[in-house]
């Protein structure tokens, strides 16, 4: 009976043992960041540790890292500077944001690009305390990938493993090279949400302090493309497309259709009940007349700019400030205009998406477009113009003299270096992904 009670003991010893050398390791790795990279201090401050005997692997939820000690020993006593790559790799993680964007259409390409996009930005760094002995196959291969995707942030990389999806023995290799926390947790929304805008506070900091703090620029240009990518403000849509229908528009009585004999008839007899109330809006300020215009110059697929189009309509359709009859010009231009197709019902703007084809593909310039429209507007085709939607993916000349409606510009999938729209119009950002879920 003791002999089996000094046994229970020995092995709550070694358990013991393997947990508190486990915690020194990750403390060692910890410090090893810290000292290399002094922008990251807040961000190690919030990264959470938790031990999970027997869990077999890693894992992280947004906010904690959950480790198998054995496991962590094993690898540890294989290769030293293992717990440095995963401690840094799981953090950036958390700085750039990737265990929040659980929405992706393609999860597992979502999984992959994370972790791609991660470990090129540790390699970018250049840290002798995470340098591994496969580092140099996968320098050789993230050179490759940088060519074909454009870039190696996880955006990126997403978008182009959804148009170009890898074979099966490409994603096997990527993982075996990128792969080191499970994100088996990824999926807990709530709790995520709880977490993330600490996060963005964390991520906004670090890129303030990477001026300061980078001795070497070129080390800090992968880990400011993430960032760059993780705070940027999201748009919704639907929630634009309603409020810019409505700008400038002012509250009055419309007098046409309001009886006062009613109205102050109520108010002499029944104290200050009017027995009618002011009509808010005039008729005449529903919105009719309005222009969306495509550049088809660049990378727009069809399937994009049928969704962009198609939710356009359907938010004009059923806003209050729009009228069931309508004159709508889709306008196509790349250095000129291509086509303008003009809308007045849903008939004919289900005919264009079935039988409209995209034109031009040249080089882009606006220009053309809002000197088209304006000649429109001296041959009388509108009574009242509201506004304009230029829907684009990438640079062009824009015109220098401020129209007299209300433009915005509907960038696609912009990287950050795209030039700033003129001051009198508004920019829009919206990911691929978005739009293929509005349809």
């Amino acid at each position: 009976m003791s002999g089996m009670m000094n046994g229970a003991n020995d092995k709550q010893s070694e358990n013991k043992r393997i947990s508190e050398l486990a915690r020194e390791v990750l403390k060692i790795a910890h410090n090893g960041i810290l000292i290399n990279m002094r922008f990251l201090d807040v961000a190690l401050s919030k990264l959470k540790l938790e031990e999970r005997p027997g869990m077999g692997t890693f894992a992280y939820d947004g906010a904690t890292l959950y480790y198998d000690p054995v496991l962590l020993l094993e690898r540890y006593k294989h290769e030293p500077h293992y717990a440095v790559r995963l401690y840094l790799h799981t953090l950036l993680h958390c700085i750039f944001y990737h265990g929040f964007k659980i929405d992706k259409l393609e999860p597992e390409y979502w999984d992959m690009a994370s972790d791609i996009a991660v470990e090129n930005t540790i390699l970018s760094i250049n840290l002798h305390l995470a340098e591994l002995p496969a580092d140099r196959m996968l320098q050789s291969r993230l050179e490759i990938l940088q060519k074909q995707a454009g870039g190696l942030s996880a955006e990126k990389l997403y978008r182009h493993f959804r148009i170009e999806p890898p074979s099966n023995k490409a994603m096997a290799e990527w993982k075996k090279l990128c792969h080191y926390d499970k994100h088996i947790y990824w999926d807990r929304k709530e709790e995520l949400e709880l977490s993330q805008n600490e996060w963005r506070k964390v991520s906004e900091r670090i890129r303030a302090d990477l001026k300061s703090f980078s001795k070497d620029k070129n080390n800090a240009e992968s880990i400011e493309e993430n960032l760059r990518e993780a705070v940027r403000e999201k748009y919704d849509y639907s929630d634009f497309l309603r409020r810019f229908m409505v700008m400038g528009e002012t509250l009055q009585v419309s007098d046409d259709e309001f009886d006062y004999i009613y109205y102050t008839y109520g108010l002499l007899h029944y104290g200050n009940m009017p027995l009618v109330e002011p009509l808010e809006y005039k008729d005449a300020n529903k919105i009719k007349d309005f222009i969306i215009a495509i550049d088809t110059s660049a990378s727009c697929r069809g399937e994009l700019v049928h969704s962009f189009l198609d939710k356009t309509y359907q938010i004009m359709q059923d806003s209050e400030n729009f009228f069931s009859k309508v004159n709508i010009h889709i306008i196509q231009c790349d250095s000129e205009v291509q086509s303008d197709t003009k809308i007045t019902s849903r008939g004919d703007f289900d005919k264009f998406l079935s039988e409209g084809k995209l034109k031009g593909f040249g080089s882009t310039d606006f220009r053309p477009v809002f000197e088209y429209v304006e000649q429109l507007q001296k041959d009388g085709e509108f009574e009242k113009l509201k506004g304009l939607i230029y829907f684009t993916d990438g640079y062009g000349i824009y015109p220098e003299q401020m129209p007299e409606y209300d433009t915005a510009f509907v960038f696609l999938n912009d990287d950050g270096t795209a030039p700033d729209v003129p001051a009198w119009a508004i920019k829009v950002v919206l990911e691929s992904e978005q739009l293929e879920k509005m349809s």
